[in-house]
């Protein structure tokens, strides 16, 4: 099998040379006539600021400069080479797999994240590389070492990792595996945990409202994690993980090229925490006792002769935890185990919760490249999955079953030339929810049809836009319109301007969104009754947004600043209201809501192999309560981050040392009003703030064996007083919810990895 770069001969070649930019095609095929393009290969100047990702169809474009003459193309799983480019001119070339390599010469480093200076869109491209400097052990702990996403614990029972961006938190993102929506409704709390940080190829996040292809739900951004690719990965991969607090995953790909058309991979991850861990002695699990088995079949097939490619996934998950007192036992306690009664207890009952969730999914990828007409073709998502969780959390239970069956059909050609693209098709999903809370069902069942249209104007000289629109038809949003524009502009050599604007609709899913809620006394109340979900109207918000981008060097190493400024305006939002310790509130807003995010970004590589970034974020996120006009509560104002990588050079003797540490600094955070609960149960209106340092050391001893040992939370920082109420987890004042810092202290872990 053979990756081809070819450039394209038929479409305006006059008008391109006079251009002065290289148009091209990276391609994958076997023989020397048909081809099929791979979208996300990078294509760049050595050297430079100045570069780009294939699109969908595999088609670039890039500004010639007689500046720089060396262009590399780079595709995972495949040789990076070096083209030298003296003039506008049309190229053949062939890049071999890395596996039928004798030797391979690194010339250049690609960059582990990489930020697109000509796409319209503000994307940020996070490859394997940068998955590897922390303990990525699920998608939810991938960007510890990215200024761009937040990571915060949602309770203090489950230690699981929620995200935020912009000063959102993840349901307002579109959280993609493939370009195919993945965490939605009953996933929302758990499902960055099921997808395991191996199985992870690259991230893309996309910064403010995506694009219109993929649906009307994204607001503030969208991340999509491609998966590693049966053909491309490792023939045999093992990964062990273990920590001091008694986690230990297991890791094991098996990939298999069938024949010339068809690969197929079989990916199983499994860990556990059997180890019992309260260290601030609470009396409450710092994390659950948990395990995990999740299968994945992944089968890959392309015809390079006629034009087809796609991709068939196939995926079983259980999951089990159990949180909660340290002296609780399942098996003699049955009456706290949901839809029990405060005043039945005897008094010696433990409080506890156990939360299983089996979810099975499918999905297929289906593209067809016209060969004569490279820049046309047509695409064909579709999904299928079923999450069924069963829960209880001391008296309270909510079970729900979600069944989604999603398809998406895309066309994509060009309008006279290839600076000139479309994309159009259309969209059907269906959700159907089975929803218990305690003894009130909420089931219901979600429809919707849909069209785009997409249009893209390619001028890597000076201006780019995407300009989109959609309408869907929802029976429970209604008939609605989703606008999206999203424009670059470069006002002189290694900078880059956009802009955005766009629109997000949801249905708000307020208990699986909410589960955190369960873990206390609080009592549920949903203060309207007349809209179409949950008595809720509909979640409508327009995002606005600019960045720049400015590449340069310093002591001749290459850098670059990033300004980001977006808001999101809300026109309605189902507001979660903490603001009562007795209840949590859900009910429509009626009045302003937004957030503001503004970030500074320096990068620098300040010696060779030696690289630093830095981000300052600020954060304005207010909405108007029935209580008033408050900041949105555990989201800290101010927050600072510094990440320092260093590595040395592999040799075939000594191997290669890497080094990275990242530092967390985390201004103060508003607390929920706790003003009614007697003294003891009281906190304060602000928690102060604190700063987080982890570290990694990695050692190569071969391309086939690495092992490495690291640490997050070094400094050992804990909040204080995770549980309210510890002493009576059935009374009125018992309260996990409000979590600000880590629960656990030091965390030391170590691991390995093996590959062939």
């Amino acid at each position: 099998m053979k990756l081809y770069i070819y450039i394209i001969l038929g479409v305006l070649p006059a008008l391109s040379l006079a251009q002065d930019k290289v148009e091209g095609m990276v391609m994958e095929g076997n023989t020397e006539n048909k081809h099929i393009g791979l979208p996300g290969a990078n294509v760049y100047w050595m050297n430079s600021q100045i570069g780009t990702i294939t699109n969908d169809e595999g088609l670039f474009s890039i500004p010639f400069s007689k500046e720089y003459n060396k262009l590399i193309i780079s595709y995972v799983g495949f040789q990076s080479d070096t083209l030298t480019i003296n003039e506008p001119k049309m190229v053949h070339h062939t890049l071999k797999p890395s596996n039928e390599l004798d030797e391979v010469v690194v010339e250049k480093k690609r960059d582990a994240v990489q930020k697109a200076y000509f796409s319209p869109q503000n994307v940020i491209t996070v490859n394997s590389a940068e998955l590897l400097k922390a303990a990525c052990c699920n998608l939810s702990e991938s960007f510890e070492t990215n200024p761009a996403i937040d990571v915060n614990f949602s309770d203090a029972l489950t230690g699981t990792k929620q995200i935020q961006m912009l000063g959102l938190t993840s349901p307002y993102l579109l959280i993609t595996q493939e370009n195919i929506p993945m965490v939605r409704g009953a996933s929302q709390a758990f499902g960055l945990t099921f997808t395991p940080g191996t199985w992870v190829e690259s991230i893309q996040i996309t910064k403010g409202a995506g694009s219109v292809v993929n649906g009307y739900e994204s607001i503030s951004g969208q991340i999509n994690a491609e998966l590693v690719k049966p053909l491309t990965d490792k023939e045999l991969f093992f990964n062990g993980y273990f920590n001091r607090n008694g986690r230990m995953e297991l890791n094991t790909h098996i990939n298999r090229k069938l024949n010339d058309k068809w690969s197929s991979g079989l990916y199983i991850h499994g860990n556990a925490r059997t180890q019992e861990v309260d260290n601030n002695e609470d009396g409450f699990l710092d994390v659950p006792f948990a395990n995990q088995i999740n299968i994945m079949n992944r089968w890959q097939y392309q015809n390079a002769e006629t034009g087809w490619v796609s991709f068939l996934n196939f995926r079983f998950l259980n999951d089990e935890k159990q949180v909660g007192q340290v002296d609780f036992d399942p098996e003699t306690q049955d009456a706290v185990r949901g839809f029990g009664n405060a005043s039945s207890l005897s008094g010696d009952e433990a409080w506890g919760s156990e939360i299983a969730t089996r979810r099975f999914d499918t999905s297929l990828k289906l593209g067809y490249v016209f060969p004569e007409l490279p820049f046309q073709s047509f695409g064909f998502q579709a999904s299928y999955s079923n999450h069924d969780q069963e829960s209880y959390f001391g008296l309270n239970r909510y079970d729900i079953n979600h069944e989604s069956i999603y398809s998406n059909l895309i066309f994509n050609s060009i309008l006279g030339s290839t600076q000139n693209k479309f994309k159009t098709g259309i969209t059907f999903a269906h959700d159907s929810y089975e929803e218990l809370v305690n003894n009130t069902d909420f089931s219901r069942d979600d429809t919707s049809v849909g069209a785009f249209f997409e249009y893209s104007y390619d001028n890597l000289e000076k201006v780019n836009l995407t300009a989109g629109l959609r309408i869907d038809s929802h029976n429970r949003l209604g008939t609605f319109i989703t606008p999206r524009l999203h424009i670059q502009y470069t006002p002189w050599e290694r900078g880059s301007l956009k802009g955005s604007f766009g629109r997000g609709r949801r249905a708000a899913n307020i208990f699986a969104e909410n589960q955190q809620l369960f873990g206390s006394s609080r009592q549920i109340q949903v203060l309207d009754s007349e809209g179409s979900i949950y008595g809720l109207d509909a979640e409508d918000a327009w995002n606005y947004g600019v960045s720049f981008l400015q590449g340069f060097t310093f002591l001749d190493r290459p850098g670059d600043v990033t300004l980001d400024f977006y808001k999101t305006d809300f026109k309605n939002q189902v507001v979660v209201d903490w603001e009562n310790p007795r209840a949590i509130s859900f009910y429509n807003l009626n009045g302003n809501s937004s957030a503001s995010s503004f970030q500074l970004e320096v990068n620098h590589e300040i010696l060779p192999k030696l690289e630093l970034r830095t981000a300052y974020k600020f954060y304005d996120v207010n909405t108007d309560y029935r209580s008033g006009n408050l900041q949105k509560p555990l989201v800290a104002q101010h927050r600072f981050f510094a990440n320092v990588g260093y590595e040395t050079t592999l040799t075939e003797k000594g191997g290669q040392w890497k080094f990275d540490y990242t530092l967390h600094t985390l201004g103060k955070q508003r607390l929920p009003n706790t003003d009614v609960n007697p003294v003891e149960f009281r906190l304060g209106e602000f928690a102060d703030g604190y700063s987080l340092m982890n570290a990694q050391v990695t050692k190569v001893f071969s391309e086939h064996f690495e092992i490495y040992a690291g640490g997050e939370n070094l400094t050992n920082f804990r909040q204080n007083n995770p549980v309210l109420s510890v002493e009576n987890p059935f009374g009125a004042n018992f309260d996990t919810s409000i979590v600000y810092a880590p629960i656990m202290g030091r965390m030391i872990y170590g691991g390995f990895r093996y590959k062939l």
